[in-house]
């Protein structure tokens, strides 16, 4: 999966972006008060993207 195609599945889930890391972007959804990291690469294992997704209570995509 494409890192940008899992950012827009989070912000239309509710998540916004809170601050960049080291090596991730940081994204929370603010209403059930959960976070979620986001690896800076261009491509997303399913794997990831699931655990990603999980993490902040969102469908997966």
């Amino acid at each position: 999966m494409k890192r940008r195609d899992l950012i827009q599945h989070l912000e239309q889930c509710g998540c916004e972006f809170l601050r960049e890391g080291g090596n991730h972007s940081i994204y929370v959804n603010r209403a059930k008060s959960k976070v979620s990291a986001i690896p800076r690469h261009r491509e997303i294992i399913e794997f990831t993207a699931k655990k990603i997704c999980k993490d902040p209570d969102v469908p997966q995509p």
